[in-house]
């Protein structure tokens, strides 16, 4: 294999440009050539295409986003669009393709494979939705976003004895409404897994209050239900002044933890590794603490489970 490329696709999440660093150093140390394709499946199907030098990926390592950038293809998504990008691959002398991302991204790269493309991908999401790894790039930074948020809020929540409901990303995952709900002492934790009934919410407030609690913090995944009627609800049927506050966008963002620096490095090298031992329809991933790979095609098959232990432990400790 003379010349890999690499891009980043669907949502960004700091620990990218760690990657992208990684397959960058690790394949020039190979004598292979790395080439960058910027805008994700877009710009590999309009050929935004440039070589990458050991002087491309300085000091990125600590920087948030993506220095490929990203963008979604509808195009990308058509067996004609799909056919395009495989052309400009072959023009490009694009022997193997690596694909930082989440499922989405993972998908593309599997139907690139199958038209012979060797790929291997990289876990990339803030969601840490993918259920083959214990953990993806940008889930640590993410959480600990959201901690930091956390703390300034309890501030001022404290000062007026009110109760916030903090609402953050997770459609379909509830990871970091439960691990950063954990970490910042949360006394209601509400997760699409599990659901919730605002009576239950309420009946944990007022306990609190009776008890001379001077604040509450319930922090909720997006893909629930919709936060301010929660805060109407739980406004009318307790008196609690409660206010809502969306995280939104500024999770994907910051510098990433040296955690999520380390195991984007990992994986990124890994990844490397991968294309040049000849493998192919590989995802990497972590479990148990060490770096592995798995087919593409069976990894996608897993679904991700919310950690029962921890939910449980959530609900002991914020009686």
């Amino acid at each position: 294999m003379k010349t890999i490329g690499v891009l980043t696709s669907g949502g960004d999440a700091p620990g990218m440009n760690a990657a992208i660093r990684a397959v960058v150093r690790t394949a020039i140390y190979n004598g292979v050539r790395v080439l960058g394709i910027e805008q994700g499946y877009n710009g590999l199907i309009n050929g935004n295409i440039k070589e990458m030098q050991l002087s491309s990926v300085a000091d990125i390592i600590h920087r948030g986003g993506t220095k490929l950038r990203t963008a979604r293809s509808e195009e990308f998504k058509t067996e004609e669009g799909r056919k395009k990008a495989l052309n400009v691959l072959e023009v490009f002398g694009i022997d193997g393709l690596i694909v930082i991302g989440g499922d989405g991204s993972f998908r593309g790269a599997q139907k690139l494979n199958e038209l012979g493309l060797p790929t291997v991908g990289i876990p990339g999401t803030i969601d840490n939705d993918l259920g083959y790894t214990d953990y993806t790039i940008g889930f640590d930074t993410a959480v600990n976003t959201v901690l930091d948020a956390v703390s300034k809020i309890r501030d001022t929540s404290t000062s007026h004895g009110r109760a916030n409901i903090i609402e953050v990303m997770g459609r379909h995952c509830g990871d970091i409404a439960l691990y950063s709900g954990l970490a910042g002492g949360a006394e209601s934790i509400i997760v699409p897994e599990v659901g919730y009934e605002v009576d239950n919410v309420c009946k944990k407030l007022l306990k609190g209050k009776n008890r001379g609690k001077l604040h509450s913090i319930i922090m909720i995944a997006e893909g629930v239900g919709n936060a301010s009627q929660l805060g109407e609800e739980i406004e009318e049927k307790t008196g609690i002044e409660t206010r809502v506050t969306i995280l939104g966008h500024i999770q994907r963002g910051g510098s990433p933890t040296a955690r999520d620096r380390i195991l984007a490095s990992q994986m990124g090298a890994e990844a490397v590794n991968l294309l040049l031992a000849g493998e192919t329809c590989k995802v990497v991933g972590i479990k148990d603490n060490k770096i592995m790979s798995m087919n593409t095609n069976e990894a996608l098959e897993y679904e991700r489970d919310l950690d029962q232990e921890m939910y449980k432990l959530t609900k002991i400790l914020s009686i």
